[in-house]
């Protein structure tokens, strides 16, 4: 169907299988490019254990942070192979791109990516266990049906569990996936229904999981400063002072190296606590070299910004008609400066990382969200072939995409390379706050022109980041696949950049985090300046269904997908109703990880005072939701989160140092604060696909509309701050 992310067809899969240790069926998959082996080639792995006992063992091969994956893949291959889910223990892979390929949490692709592969893993493991039973019982094997557990010949009425059929099975050839017929939907008893974590009880019982809960034998604690200027090195530290400290075994400079990615200059302390490895950190009193990134500071990058868009823009990245001809032909022209600050990810769980290097060899055990990259940061800083490097996935408490960088895993092994222990690095919360990669700031300054029925017939968007020449800062770019790019006819994206020495990154639905508020709460300003209600405006600004884009291009964007999430959730907030003074809806949607969203929020504001009474919202996801429990706690979260972030977190800079240090001053949504959360899916005749992020980015909007409909206050920077007061 039109917008579909395509698969590629040359793919094979490949089935192996084996006697498992302890005794069973170890069944190993993998998916290869044609004509290329799988363990050289693979896109996925994924390990079915079958004990006598009937007891399956599914290994979840995509780190954990809170996402619900560890869950959801693993059910796709339970339904497939037709086996209890309560009768399935779940495991967390190692990182092995070899045995696994694409290891990421991030980008809401493992639903995209894996839903038929795993669904074939769970098929083939079935075929086997009914060719070891066919040949045991001498029929047909398609005379033969499986029932959770077991395999049945209807006719003799036999049935043997699965567990009984294991060891022959690991000797039969595998068939070849792409033959074998999958479930029809209706038939699924796993896939559709809701199943919690299994690790809920011990999260809810404190019970340690995280990676600040790993010990190994003989290992230390520790920490590690850095400088507040990103970069800058070590001038001077009072190692003696910090060795002085109880507890304190070592204390030691690391020189690092320019790249922001990786290791930074810093001063690591060693102690058999980690409070009296923070206590000798607090004895150094370090002394900072001079760096340039010191002249940088927020009321700097405003300033520039500021004389950038009074300037004409340092390039044109996309433009489509005559926009300038537009604009002077038409009815009514609307402007309107819009900004947002850098944020931080502020992931609960502070970054940490447990490593030991020796004889060559370095284990780690991370809460990372993407280890393949991890592990050549530590084999190029610690100059050890990568194959040497063994990384254990450990659930991570909240990633939020600060985890799919692996800066905390090369300075934990570098510590522990110089320690000759093992080592766990844990940074403080100022740590983590004054050193992420943040969501980046931007400026967009927006002018639209309105023909005489209210129709947008011109858009330019002249916006300022972060970057040099042309290439953006990461994170910091913006692109003319945003809607409504390529549904208007004169459309034109400027651009102009200014320099950043901090450190930027991807965080939760990147880019899209923030797009989604400006071009959702400009898109109100139309509708008003049109005098037009604004969900009939966004109807009308949708159009007819139709692709904008290319089949199969992850940015191509369906009109039709849009227009049945923002029907569907005006329809559940009862949108138009008449509400009190001091309270209103506002609506925003948006396009982001293949997930088509729609958010309705109502507010009350009184005196200055916000109160966010409910929120509605609607997802187009495909046609198929896996597990309905951790689908809605992922929108739930999602919008959480941005509300959070809307109403007071920024990150500013002075100096060259992030201002912001803790959570005093960097302020999470209270639980007294967060409204309920009403969910809906509109199911399509498309893909699956993922929903860990598609929710955040129409909700800033929907708030900040809503916020406009109860007071006439347009906010158009965040956080919201005082700006109600």
């Amino acid at each position: 169907m039109d917008g579909e992310i395509l698969r590629d067809p040359t793919r094979r899969f490949v089935l192996t299988s084996g006697a498992a240790v302890g005794g069973g069926l170890l069944f190993s998959f993998s998916v290869a490019a044609e004509g290329q082996a799988a363990e050289a080639a693979a896109t996925f792995n994924a390990y079915v254990r079958i004990a006598p006992d009937s007891g399956v063992t599914i290994a979840s091969k995509i780190p954990e942070v809170g996402q619900g994956i560890k869950t959801a893949m693993p059910m796709l291959i339970a339904e497939e192979m037709d086996v209890d889910w309560s009768a399935v223990t779940v495991e967390q892979a190692p990182a092995d791109f070899k045995t696994y390929g694409r290891q990421v949490a991030g980008g809401s692709m493992a639903t995209t990516l894996e839903y038929d592969g795993f669904r074939r893993v769970g098929a083939s493991v079935r075929a086997l266990l009914i060719a070891a039973a066919a040949q045991r019982w001498k029929v047909a094997p398609d005379s033969l049906t499986t029932e959770p557990g077991f395999v049945v010949h209807a006719a003799s009425k036999r049935r043997t569990a699965y567990g009984e059929l294991a060891e022959a099975a690991a000797k039969l050839t595998p068939p070849d996936p792409k033959t074998l017929a999958l479930k029809d939907p209706k038939a699924f008893r796993i896939i559709g229904q809701s199943h919690k974590s299994q690790n809920l009880d011990a999260i809810t019982t404190g019970q340690p999981l995280y990676g600040i809960d790993v010990r190994v034998p003989g290992m230390l604690f520790a920490t590690f400063a850095k400088a507040p200027v990103y970069a800058a090195k070590v001038a001077s530290a009072d190692l003696a002072a910090a060795k002085a400290v109880k507890g304190v075994k070592d204390a030691f400079i690391i020189e690092g190296g320019t790249n922001l990615q990786g290791l930074m200059p810093g001063v690591a302390v060693v102690a058999d606590t980690w409070w009296a490895a923070r206590k000798g950190r607090n004895a150094l009193n370090i002394q900072w070299a001079d760096h340039p990134t010191a002249a940088q500071s927020t009321a700097a990058f405003a300033a520039k910004a500021a004389e950038l868009a009074k300037s004409p823009p340092q390039r044109v990245d996309h433009a489509d008609g005559d926009v300038d001809a537009a604009l002077k032909g038409a009815a009514k022209v609307v402007s309107a400066a819009y900004s947002y600050p850098f944020i931080a990810h502020a992931n609960l769980e502070p970054q940490n990382c447990t490593a030991h290097v020796k004889d060559g060899k370095v284990e780690i055990w991370a809460p990372t969200q993407n280890p393949e990259p991890g592990r050549k940061l530590v084999a190029a800083a610690l100059n050890v072939p990568e194959e040497a490097i063994t990384i254990h996935l450990i659930r991570g408490g909240g990633g939020f995409g600060r985890r799919l960088n692996n800066d905390y895993m090369v300075e934990a092994a570098a510590i522990a390379a110089k320690a000759g222990v093992p080592v766990q690095l844990i940074w403080t919360r100022e740590d983590d706050l004054q050193h992420d990669f943040y969501r980046p700031g931007a400026w967009h300054n927006f002018t639209a022109g309105l023909d005489a029925a209210g129709k947008v017939v011109a858009w330019n968007d002249h916006f300022v980041s972060f970057g040099k020449d042309k290439e953006f800062a990461p994170s910091a770019g913006f692109n003319a696949s945003q809607f409504p790019g390529r549904a208007i006819d004169n459309y034109r994206l400027e651009v102009s950049v200014m320099p950043l020495g901090f450190p930027t990154g991807p965080l939760r639905a990147p880019g899209n985090n923030a797009f989604g508020f400006v071009l959702q709460s400009f898109t109100d300003e139309l509708a008003l300046a049109a005098g037009k209600d604004p969900v009939a405006f966004r109807r009308e600004l949708l159009g007819e269904p139709r692709l904008l884009g290319k089949p199969g291009e992850r940015d191509s964007f369906h009109t039709g997908r849009m227009r049945g999430v923002l029907d569907k959730v005006a329809d559940m907030s009862g949108w138009g109703r008449k509400l009190p003074t001091g309270t209103g809806l506002g609506v925003s949607c948006h396009y982001s990880h293949l997930g088509y969203v729609a958010v309705v929020m109502q507010v009350t504001v009184k005196e200055g005072a916000l109160k966010i009474d409910k929120v509605w919202t609607a997802a187009d996801v495909g046609r198929q939701i896996i597990n309905p429990k951790g689908a809605d706690q992922q929108m739930q979260g999602s919008i959480l989160d941005a509300i959070s972030s809307t109403l007071r977190q920024e990150i500013t800079f002075e100096g060259g140092a992030a201002v912001q240090s803790n959570f005093g001053d960097f302020q999470l949504l209270r639980m007294s604060e967060a409204p309920p959360i009403e969910v809906a899916y509109v199911l399509s005749d498309n893909n699956p696909t993922g929903l860990g992020e598609p929710a955040y980015p129409p909700a800033p909007a929907a708030l900040c509309n809503a916020i406009f409909a109860a007071t006439g206050k347009r906010i158009r920077s965040l956080p919201i701050g005082d700006q109600l007061a």
